[in-house]
């Protein structure tokens, strides 16, 4: 299967959510379930604290969770609501391990050179 683009794969995954999000370009979703002001300036502040990656510190750990319908894993880190989307075809080892360590390299580039792709804004409007 074809999972789309990752703007595609979160609104899937998302959907039914009424927290807002910030998507970056390598994959990387902030969610923001209390936003205030503007989405993208909050998440890239989120991101720059919390994508970068240091070993020896949690913000090396990761997790990696399995997305239905081969879509792909969703790979978690040391923020509950910083994740970052791996594409099936993306790792070149499929294991638990190669899957949180592409993860964790996307992570670390969003959060090194945040560039906002998409915001999805879910608050409402008076």
């Amino acid at each position: 299967m074809n999972p789309g683009t990752p703007t595609d794969v979160w609104k899937q995954v998302l959907s039914g959510s009424p927290t807002s999000w910030v998507l970056f370009e390598h994959g990387t979703c902030v969610l923001l379930p209390a936003p205030e002001g503007e989405l993208a300036e909050q998440a890239t502040e989120l991101l720059r604290h919390y994508g970068p990656v240091h070993a020896g510190s949690p913000a090396a750990d990761f997790g990696v969770m399995t997305l239905k319908d081969e879509l792909g894993w969703v790979v978690t880190g040391h923020h509950d609501d910083v994740l970052t989307y791996v594409g099936p075809a993306e790792p070149q080892d499929g294991s638990n391990l190669g899957v949180g360590l592409c993860g964790r390299a996307k992570r670390h580039r969003d959060g090194t050179e945040p560039r906002v792709v998409h915001v999805e804004d879910k608050r409402e409007r008076a």
